[in-house]
């Protein structure tokens, strides 16, 4: 019963369903964050309040934001400062102190909408917040002094929570919906500046992603487009300069749901998926220490899923979505469990106090519990107020003011003043309203179910459910109305009667509003009921009802007819109708206060009073007699104080308006709930009008406050009061009477009627059955009539059943009576007709619909696929095979198309003609052009790519395959490409055309010869079959878009219109034809020729010559002579009658013979034409695949370039990005590098004058004797031990972890170092002999030296951070400047890899038979398994002559080695003979050896060997005059060799002294180089790459001009080698011509 509202009647003590409002102290959890604001208090936002609740007395306070919608909550308990956001455009931050509540400042940023986080810092006054879009960015301040630190733009887009690390401020955790970020504030001084890095956090499946930090702070890599080649070109990561990028990975990551830093500032995360991580910031390593995949997990935490953390002594307490907090001890990487504790609910919060004692555990559904795991143990629940939004609340009729609410879940709870929970009750379904009766403890609840239950409320502790009364079948709006029918119910609030129902009552319409009224001294009840029109299901209605009921009749025993319904007689009703629909309205007296949501006021009206008895059956006119301003964001709702003094308002601005009744113009207001949660949802009055309960929307509040309104007087205030002391003693009575009744009525659950035993009141009840009361009440009426007339339907039935038989009697008669005498029923008759013409009516209108819905199909797709197509395709058979030629649908080609074709034509004429005008300024040989195309026609062919200049469709604009090296030159070569196809297709559907009009001929050709074959058949008496072929529906497709009347076997179907239409038709022809009269000429014609104008040859086959009449009468023996004479003759004209005949006969089946052969032929002569068209098609198709080929080629190129373009764009992106980087990092490192210097030279004289002190120590105290002096020395270099040890400790561990140095911790640290020297100060340490007055001066110097060297130590610290910032940023420059060098190579690259891909250019080539020579492979196979190389036939042509050649020069050396053999072998011959010669020789010379010698022979001897002797001597002396000249040679050799050597040793010394200079110059020359690099470092590389482009564009000019020359060098080797060639062949046969011959 959604809205329900329950208002009771003191008096007569029964009650009405209506808005309940309500009004209390403030109450409510949620599941928001929950943080620690001091040891021992956490707070919380509830609604639009701050709540704080201290854990240790469990008391609660309230703090009233003072913005309207509270926004995200922080709190640090080690401060004691809170902050809280507020929620509207350019938000603020607020920042309060506790206990005091005192604001410190307020933060004013840069937000433009809202906070998505906050967090506070416990080791300084440090906040940091993230803003939500539009700019998402992240900002640290600086509280005290209300000033950003640091920020960054547009990196929180998925930040759901912000963690300082509590050991070191410099550090935060930002946690994503799927990311982890870490922080780090890079500080020089009180310069900061946000570093993020990115942790990549593992998959669920536990396998680890790659990890790139990013370093940099003011860069972002991220850009609109992807790379899609960027591995394949070497592109670096540029991640490492971003803020925050994570690397894209196909598979899910975990989901981050709680973080924990560490004491050694590393990250415990866990995870949703069960994972449990820890995090080292330093290394950004992601190590696993418990993965619940794996199969030695710990079976306790496999469902965890690790939804709290926090770090304790002893160790650390997760808790997941089980109702288990666990104690784990972590040992390296592995987990133990320790410790474990039960809880009711799952905990979804852990946090540890400051004072780190107490474990803070809170749930979702309201619970929270305290544990202190080193004293108790054990888990203590400090709260438990359950959790959900406030539906309603009522007050009890108590002085203990007890408060009753409801949530939407169905939980019933009461509430002490204080607002502590005494009790609930969970009633298990879902709720709508509440109220609460003041004659007895027991509250009202409606459901949406239609139930309305009764709660017994005595045992505050205990509630219980009494009654149940079932209403409605659905929801109803007040449970004095119903929302699906109208209908409104009195219930008796009477414990004693059981809540009885009264009865009902019907109003018109959807009933919104109602209001009770109860006037003093009168003894009716005014029941005022707002509802629209019958149909209107709107929010707003403009008709008012007003009931009176009457206090004693109304429960008598006529006040309500047998079904329940009220009589007219028993109360009073008037209807009245407003000018404007209105929301919510309540009556006070004889006025009417209402709200108007389209003008946004809230007007009073006055009703009229009941003058006329007929008034209840018109309709009253009402106009506002006041109107003033409503709420700014409406709509409201209205209610009336108990004594009908102030008027109180609510919306969903979350306002609390109250006003007088009497001036409705001046009111106090008090925002309770948020604005932005859905404002106000409830308003209740307390008995006395001091309190008021407000419940909100969606903010899970329950708000009490009370009424303290500026004006209003005592006595109004004393007035109220009385009027509520007056009420409570009018029905102590009646609550004396019923309360016992009621707390002596059986209890049940919600689901059983505890008054179904009760008998007396069983026929008021109703049963707990799906039927509702009024139902029930109508079954008990028909049981109770059946009862009573049990007799008569008796009766009835035996009557019925006589009357039955007889009828049946009646039908067994008729149905042996003729037809015609049945008489039939005329009405239903006309009802079935009517039925029937309805029914006939219906189905034509579907079959009208489903035509209308064909035709609109057909004309769709005919217009699509029909209308649109300039060529329809058909096809041509033949006539004696399976050929079939189809031709080529064409579409007509669009105006862009045209137009784009046009420009690309004039484009090719004027490059053209550029082309021709550049040619003849080069050469004047074009004249030879034309004798050489010939000779080129093949090779132009072969280079074309294609056959369509074969067929004679080439387009002379289409570019040469070799010179297209531009993407626009490639884009109009495939517009012309495309034009070449459609010629192609164009002309190939002419030929179809003209071939098809040739069958279409020729088909009627044989139609003509059949038709006289068939007269000839007729005359020869003969039945054969002719072959007479026609167009097929693929030859004839127009056919299919017709319907022919032979098509259609259903009888045709026509209206009375086309029935007149035709029988007019019919009409018009007969008179037509009437009119046309007798012709005489037509008729004279037909009798005297038959109509015809020719005469007809006389059918021979068909004469018969008449046989005598005496041959049939008389014998041949009594014929006469005159009668065999005529037989004679009638023989002979038989005779040459059937010879005529049988010549005639010959004639015909010779015609008919040749009437066939040409059918034959004709098909025969077609069929070959089919046959050559079809050639024509293959060819035609070939050449249109080839286009269509070169098109698919030269659109994958253009989409290649244009993604290699849009890869440079991006590097060139990239690339302005590091250059702005390093131009911002070279401005930021020079200003810190100055103020390093700066800071340095500030530092050095710090050090300056602490030295002067030293110095300056005994010229202070020279009026002191020496030996004194040196003990005061001793004094002064003194220091406080212990407080030094820990100043030196704490500048190391500041040095090592970059703690703060700053003006907060500074003046503390001295003042406690000044504080730790008054010891040694004081009196006691004064040496002996020492005045007093020098000590105090002596003092005074130490101290100030003690200063002195504080001041330099923090100089020094503040310097070494400086230094290592400026450090830093040279290592961000040179990673920048890396980067830099890094993407101009990869955008070089990428710039050779587009200039070759421009220039190497894929073409077609047709490959012919016997003309290029390549292996037996697939010539369409991936170019990375086969490669070709493509040649000019030139090129082929000297291979093939110097092949000749070398054939020529093999033959003639094989010719000469033949020779050569046969002079070898003639050789050897002669060889064989010499030798036997020298055989026959040496025989000769033994004989003459054997042979004695005379004197003269020895004389001959001896003479040879004087000989000899002079012989030698000679050439001794030769010998001797030879080395004499060449001793004199080398003499001169050796001179010669000297004065060289003298020579280069002048040439060294001279070298030698230029090198010196050299060398003196070298320093000078190295500064002047060193320079010069700089400054080209420096430089802008824009230079260097315009001088590129321009190298580039000469080279490729160049290129073109040799490409140019060597083609025309080419066109000119080919001339002079075909001449050549030709030639050759003329003078000398060729090799292959030989082997064939």
């Amino acid at each position: 019963m959604e809205g329900l509202e329950i208002r009771y009647d003191c008096n007569n003590f029964f009650f009405s369903l209506n808005y309940n409002l309500i009004h209390s102290w403030i109450q409510g959890f949620t599941n928001k964050k929950i943080d620690f604001v001091d040891n021992t208090t956490v707070c919380y936002i509830l609604g639009n309040h701050i709540c704080f609740l201290n854990l240790d007395t469990k008391m609660q306070s309230v703090f009233r934001s003072p913005v309207r919608d509270l926004g995200i909550l922080t709190a640090n308990g080690n401060s004691g400062i809170f902050a809280f956001s507020e929620q509207k455009l350019s938000p603020s931050i607020f920042v309060y102190s506790f206990p005091e509540l005192v604001p410190k400042n307020v933060l004013k940023g840069s937000a433009q909408l809202d906070y998505t986080s906050l967090a506070l810092s416990g080791s300084g006054p440090y906040l940091v917040c993230c803003s939500s879009l539009p700019d998402y960015t992240i900002t640290v301040w600086n509280w005290e002094n209300a000033e950003p630190i640091c920020s960054q733009p547009n990196v929180g887009k998925d930040v759901i929570s912000l963690v300082f690390n509590p050991l070191n401020w410099l550090q935060l955790c930002a946690v994503g919906q799927n990311t982890l970020t870490l922080w780090h504030i890079d500080k020089s001084a009180s310069f900061h500046i946000l570093k993020p890095r990115a942790i990549q956090l593992p998959t669920t499946d536990a396998s680890s992603v790659e990890r790139c930090p990013s370093t940099l702070h003011n860069l972002s890599t991220k850009l609109p487009y992807d790379l899609p080649e960027v591995d394949s070109l070497g592109l670096r990561s540029s991640m490492a300069l971003g803020v925050v990028e994570t690397s894209v990975s196909t598979r899910t990551t975990v989901t981050p749901s709680a973080i924990c830093w560490t004491a050694t500032s590393e990250l415990y995360v866990g995870c949703a998926e069960g994972f449990l991580l820890l995090i080292d910031p330093e290394s950004l390593s992601v190590s696993a220490l418990f993965n619940p995949t794996t199969d030695d997990a710990i079976p306790e935490l496999r469902q965890c899923n690790f939804q709290a953390l926090t770090l304790h002594r002893d160790g650390l307490i997760v808790a997941g979505k089980e109702n288990v907090v666990h104690t784990l001890e972590i040992k390296g990487n592995q987990l133990n469990i320790t410790q474990t504790w039960q809880t009711e609910r799952p905990v979804t919060a852990v946090m540890l106090s400051p004072d780190k004692e107490t474990l803070f555990l809170s749930s979702s559904t309201g619970q929270i519990y305290l544990l202190n795991p080193t004293l108790s143990g054990r888990i203590e629940k400090i709260l438990d107020v359950q959790s959900g939004n406030f539906l309603m609340t009522a007050l009890l009729n108590t002085d203990r003011n007890i408060c009753v609410s409801i949530r939407d879940s169905g939980k019933l709870q009461l509430w002490s003043s204080d607002g502590n929970c005494l009790g609930s009750l969970s009633l298990q379904t879902e709720v709508t309203s509440l109220a609460c009766c003041p004659i007895a403890h027991y509250a009202a609840v409606g459901t949406a179910s239609g139930s309305v239950y009764f709660i017994d409320l005595n045992k505050e502790e205990q509630p219980r459910m009494v009654h149940q009364v079932h209403l409605y079948h659905t929801a109803g709006h007040f449970l004095l109305t119903s929302g699906s029918d109208s209908h409104v119910y009195v219930l008796n609030a009477k414990p004693s009667m059981k809540f009885a129902v009264i009865g009902y009552t019907v109003v018109p319409g959807h009933i919104l509003s109602i209001s009770t009224q109860c006037p003093r001294g009168q003894n009716e009840v005014k029941v005022l009921l707002l509802h629209g029109e019958h149909e209107n299901k709107n929010k707003d209605g403009n008709q008012l009802t007003l009931l009176s009921l009457p206090v004693k009749n109304l429960t008598g025993p006529d006040s309500a007819d047998r079904h329940g319904c009220l009589s007219a007689h028993v109360f009073k009703k008037l209807q009245y109708k407003v000018p404007l629909p209105l929301n919510s309205c309540v009556l006070g007296g004889s006025d009417m206060f209402a709200y108007c949501h389209r003008k946004n006021t809230l007007q009073r009206f006055h009703l009229p009073e009941d003058t006329d008895s007929d008034s209840s059956q018109q309709l009253l006119q009402l106009t506002p007699e006041q109107e003033v301003k409503g709420h700014p964001l409406g709509p409201v709702s209205l209610l009336l104080s108990p004594n009908r003094l102030w008027l109180a308002s609510i919306g969903q601005d979350g306002l609390l308006r109250i006003r007088k009744t009497a001036s409705m113009e001046q009111y106090t207001e008090l925002q309770c709930h948020s604005c932005r949660r859905g404002g106000v949802r409830s308003l209740s009055f307390s008995a006395d009008d001091h309190r008021l309960l407000t419940t909100g929307c969606r903010d899970v509040s329950l708000v009490c406050s009370e009424l303290r309104i500026k004006g209003v007087d005592s006595g109004k205030m004393k007035e109220a009061a009385e009027y509520s002391r007056t009420m409570t003693q009018s029905v102590k009575k009646t609550f004396n009477t019923e309360n016992p009744l009621l707390i002596d009525l059986p209890g049940g659950g919600p689901c059983v009627d505890v008054t179904e035993q009760d008998e007396n009141y069983s026929s008021l009840l109703c049963p707990v059955s799906q039927s509702t009361w009024l139902e029930w009440r109508q079954e008990a009426v028909v049981k109770e009539d059946s009862q009573q007339y049990s007799e008569t339907k008796k009766n009835m039935k035996g009557a019925i059943r006589e009357l039955r038989d007889a009828v049946q009697q009646m039908l067994r008669e008729n149905e042996s009576l003729p037809e015609e005498d049945f008489n039939l029923d005329v009405e239903e008759q006309r009802r079935f007709e009517a039925m029937v013409e309805q029914e006939v009516a219906r189905v034509r209108a579907e079959i009208q619909h489903n035509i209308v819905e064909k035709c609109y199909l057909h004309y769709v797709l005919k217009r699509d696929c029909w209308d649109s197509i300039m060529v329809k395709g058909r096809a041509i058979k033949a006539f004696n095979s399976k050929v079939v030629v189809q031709n080529y649908p064409l579409k007509e080609r669009t105006e862009k198309e045209l137009e784009d074709l046009q420009r690309v034509q004039n484009m090719r004429n004027f490059e053209k003609a550029a082309y021709t005008l550049s040619s003849q300024k080069k050469s004047s040989s074009l004249q030879d052009e034309e004798q050489d195309m010939e000779g080129h026609e093949a090779e132009n062919t072969a280079l074309s790519g294609s056959f369509s200049a074969q067929l004679g469709y080439s387009n002379p604009y289409v570019y040469d395959q070799f010179i297209l090296q531009t993407t626009e030159q490639r884009i109009n070569q495939i517009i012309l490409l495309q034009d070449v196809i459609f010629s192609i297709k164009t002309a190939f559907n002419r030929e179809f055309e003209a071939l098809h009009r040739l069958k279409v001929q020729e088909l009627k050709r044989i139609r003509d010869r059949n038709m006289h074959i068939r007269k000839i058949m007729t005359e020869l008496d003969l039945n054969q079959e002719l072959w007479e072929p026609s167009l097929t529906d693929e030859e004839w497709p127009e056919r299919l878009l017709t319907v022919d009347n032979s098509e259609i076997t259903a009888e045709r179907y026509l209206t009375p219109e086309q029935q007149k239409e035709e029988e007019r038709r019919k009409l018009e022809d007969l008179s037509r034809l009437a009119s046309q009269g007798d012709n005489s000429r037509e008729r004279g014609l037909d009798d005297m020729m038959d109509g015809e104008l020719e005469v007809k040859k006389v059918e021979i086959l068909k004469m018969e010559i008449p046989l005598p009449e005496f041959v049939l009468s008389k014998p041949n023996i009594h014929w006469s002579e005159e009668e065999k004479k005529v037989f004679k003759e009638y023989e002979k004209k038989t005779k040459d009658l059937s010879e005529e005949k049988e010549l005639y006969k010959r004639s015909l089946e010779s015609e008919m013979k040749k009437l066939l052969e040409s059918t034959k032929d004709a098909t025969e002569r077609f069929d070959e034409r089919v046959t050559l068209l079809l050639e024509k098609k293959v060819k035609c198709t070939v050449a249109i695949y080839q286009e269509e080929l070169k098109i698919a080629y030269l659109v994958d190129s253009v989409f290649t370039e244009e993604e290699m373009r849009n890869q440079e764009l991006e590097l060139r992106l990239k690339l302005e990005k590091m250059l702005v980087c390093k131009d911002e990092t070279g401005a930021e490192m020079k200003r810190h590098k100055g103020q390093v210097e700066f800071f340095h030279e500030e530092y050095d004289n710090a050090v300056a004058e602490d030295k002067v002190l030293d110095k300056d120590f005994r010229k202070e105290f020279f009026d002191i004797p020496n030996h004194m002096i040196d003990n005061l020395y001793k004094l002064f270099k003194r220091r406080p031990r212990g407080e030094k040890i820990r100043t030196l400790t704490s500048n190391t561990s500041s040095l090592s972890k970059e703690h703060r140095v700053g003006s907060s911790t500074a003046p503390a640290a001295l003042s406690q170092m000044l504080k730790a020297m008054e010891e040694l100060d004081a009196p006691e340490n004064m040496p002996e002999m020492l005045n007093p007055s020098v000590w105090e001066r002596f003092c005074i110097v130490r101290r100030n030296k003690v200063q002195s060297e504080y001041k330099v130590k923090i100089k020094a610290l503040i310097l070494a951070e400086m230094q290592a910032f400026l450090q830093r940023r040279r290592d961000e420059e040179n990673a920048v400047q890396q980067e830099i060098k890094n993407l101009s190579e990869d955008l070089q690259s990428l710039h050779k890899k587009r200039n070759h891909h421009l220039t190497n250019t894929m073409v077609q080539v047709i490959l012919k038979q016997g003309q290029v020579e390549v292996p037996t492979v697939d010539l369409v196979a991936d170019t990375a398994e086969t490669d070709f190389i493509l040649y000019h036939r030139s090129v082929v042509d000297s291979l093939r002559g110097i092949i000749r050649n070398l054939a020529g020069d093999m033959v003639a050396s094989m010719e000469g080695y033949k020779e050569i053999r046969k002079s070898i072998i003639q050789l050897e011959w002669e060889h064989r003979v010499i030798i036997m010669k020298i055989e026959d020789l040496h025989e000769k010379m033994r004989g003459i050896k054997m042979l004695r010698l005379s004197e003269d022979q020895q004389h001959m001897t001896y003479r040879s060997k004087t000989d000899a002797s002079s012989c030698m001597s000679e050439k001794v002396a030769l010998l001797e005059k030879s080395i004499a000249l060449m001793k004199k040679a080398h003499q001169r050799g050796v001179q010669q060799r000297q004065k060289k050597i003298e020579r280069i040793k002048k040439q060294a010394a001279k070298k030698a002294e230029k090198n010196a200079i050299l060398e003196r110059q070298l320093p000078d020359m190295q500064m002047t180089v060193a320079e010069l690099r700089h400054i080209f470092a420096a430089a802008a590389t824009d230079e260097n790459e315009a001088a590129k482009r321009e190298e580039r564009f000469q080279e490729i000019v160049q290129k073109k001009t040799l490409e140019d020359l060597a083609r025309e060098q080419s066109d000119n080797l080919d001339v002079l080698w075909a001449e050549i060639e030709h030639l050759t062949m003329r003078n000398f046969p060729s090799l292959d011509q030989m082997k064939h011959d």
